[in-house]
């Protein structure tokens, strides 16, 4: 135990109970450091690009997700190790703000790792490998710019914006419907886009799965979707121009807020209850009919009394409706949401064209639509699947799509995917550091550190080779003096196999800013790494 002295010769403790402690410096710290987030990276390697594999995780009560979004593998994985569990939020945070290109992120943290490794055995200092990586990642990051093309789109020309989403979706399980999802994907997002302000709210598409019928069964309703059915069965199951009254007050008697007791001697009394009772309910739904209610979507149950009186009434309704829901409902059809019957004038109702409830073949299952709303910028994608797991994936795809098609109402640039942008930034930034090597001395060392970024590059494309059972060293050399020898950045790896590698004729894009990100915060994340050089941890008994 090292002990340290004051002025005075008194020894005194730095770490507290350290004899508990392990503790790991240098370059031993470093490496395993390195070596945690090389696992990670290896782990989700495999699940890279079209031929990519997937991944079956299992929660500890028994839940399986089967999946090979980035993201969700690592979300669902109980990661224990502090280095490790920078790399989940790595991914998580390209998902919250790209949505699209989590495993790739975390590729690329890896190899950039494992390059830096190399560097740090070496005997160059740490801060020169980060200083190379910024000014490499730097480098690439304009590169990308410079190669970028844009492309022009409107409401009723959007084939860019398909192929894009088309991209995504082929690393996905939802593969073989890919056109048709991409294409729900990218009406979905200019139902609700704001294309003078550029801005999309993804809050307005609600994604709503059921089991049974064919992933091909999928489609978008220009409305909104409520797993619910009405609250009785001899409601009327269609309703045309319907005025919504949307309550967020239960049909039923007033309670007091205070402790009360009742006491009912005698049978007059009782009738006397019913009755006052009876006109409770009587009030309500009269209140609902003057106002021209024709449909009453309540938060709350109903009393069978209420439900009863309803269904007499003519006035059909459905009960136990969520918040969310509640507001979609109230956005799409221009209705207000109230609190008490009191409150309900005409102009609170909400208007839509056509409410109807629609049963699922054999099964008891109904779902209430709403359509041709007043104001149609709430949409719903109905998902439909063989299991409850292919929903679950195939909503995380939509997901996936529907935020590349609303970064690229955002920002219309698109890189060409299939590795073609990271090989030709490696190759942008091997000429970089060949430049650094003649400029300076001190320069120098920053040269291997960019060279080092450069080789970290070109292990995206090797990925996508492996991964599609081609022979990665050979295939990339290639497909690299390909691009070299031709000056032509959209040369990537054929993964389809479909006989070429120019990746315009294939249409596989990539949006700018999901691949910008993606280097941006992998280099920032291996920074941090390699920059701790002491870790101290509670010993394990």
């Amino acid at each position: 135990m090292a002990l340290a002295f004051d002025e005075f010769g008194r020894p005194f403790i730095i770490i507290k109970e350290q004899e508990q402690k392990t503790r790991l410096r240098g370059l031993d710290a470093q490496k395993a450091n390195i070596s945690s987030g090389k696992a990670v990276a290896r782990i989700l390697r495999t699940s890279l690009g079209p031929k990519g594999m997937d991944k079956m995780l299992q929660s500890p009560d028994g839940d399986v997700t089967i999946t090979n979004d980035g993201a969700t593998i690592l979300e669902q994985m109980d990661v224990d190790n502090q280095i490790a569990k920078l790399m989940v939020e790595l991914s998580r945070s390209q998902d919250y703000e790209i949505g699209d290109g989590t495993t790739g992120v975390v590729v690329m943290a890896g190899a950039l790792l494992e390059q830096a490794e190399k560097l740090l055995e070496r005997g160059i200092h740490p801060i020169r490998v980060a200083e190379g990586y910024e000014m490499a990642s730097r480098i690439a990051v304009e590169h990308l710019e410079r190669i970028a093309n844009k492309f022009e789109f409107g409401v009723n020309e959007f084939e860019p914006l398909i192929q894009t989403c088309m991209t995504t979706l082929s690393s996905k399980i939802a593969n073989r419907c890919k056109r048709s999802m991409a294409e729900i994907a990218v009406k979905a997002v200019l139902a609700v886009a704001d294309l003078e302000r550029k801005d999309v709210n993804l809050d307005l598409i609600k994604v709503e799965g059921k089991v049974g019928g064919k992933l091909e069964d999928t489609e978008l309703i220009y409305g909104i979707v409520v797993d619910k059915d009405m609250s009785h069965p001899q409601m009327p199951k269609q309703i045309q121009d319907a005025n919504i009254a949307i309550l967020t007050c239960p049909f039923e008697p007033p309670k007091p807020k205070t402790k009360h007791k009742v006491d009912v001697d005698t049978v007059e009394k009782f009738q006397t209850l019913c009755l006052q009772e009876q006109k409770y309910f009587d009030d309500m739904v009269q209140k609902c009919k003057d106002v021209g209610a024709t449909l009453v979507i309540c938060q709350w149950g109903f009393d069978d009394e209420a439900n009863h009186l309803l269904m007499h009434r003519n006035l059909p309704a459905v009960r136990w409706v969520g918040g969310v829901e509640l507001e979609l409902i109230a956005i799409a059809t221009g209705g207000r949401i109230v609190p008490r019957f009191q409150e309900l004038t005409p102009e609170k109702l909400g208007r839509a064209g056509l409410v109807r409830e629609k049963s699922f073949r054999t099964t008891k299952d109904r779902m209430i639509y709403i359509e041709h709303c007043a104001n149609s910028r709430a949409v719903t994608i109905f998902i439909r699947g063989g299991n409850k797991m292919m929903i679950e994936e195939t909503k995380r795809s939509i997901h996936d799509a529907l935020c590349v098609a609303r970064n690229l109402i955002c920002n219309n640039s698109i890189v060409y995917g299939g590795g073609s942008a990271e090989i030709s930034c490696s190759i942008a930034v091997e000429a970089a550091a060949d430049n650094t090597q003649e400029s300076s001395r001190q320069a120098f060392i920053l040269f291997y550190a960019i060279r080092a970024f450069a080789d970290a590059l070109d292990s995206i494309p090797m990925a996508l080779a492996e991964n599609s059972g081609l022979q990665p060293i050979e295939t990339l050399s290639a497909v690299k003096s390909q691009q070299i020898k031709e000056n032509n950045p959209w040369c990537g790896i054929d993964c389809n196999d479909v006989g070429t590698n120019d990746m315009r004729e294939q249409n596989v894009f990539e949006t700018l800013i999901g691949k910008q990100q993606q280097i941006l915060l992998a280099t920032q994340v291996v920074k941090m790494i390699i920059k701790i050089d002491d870790v101290i941890s509670p010993s394990e008994y």
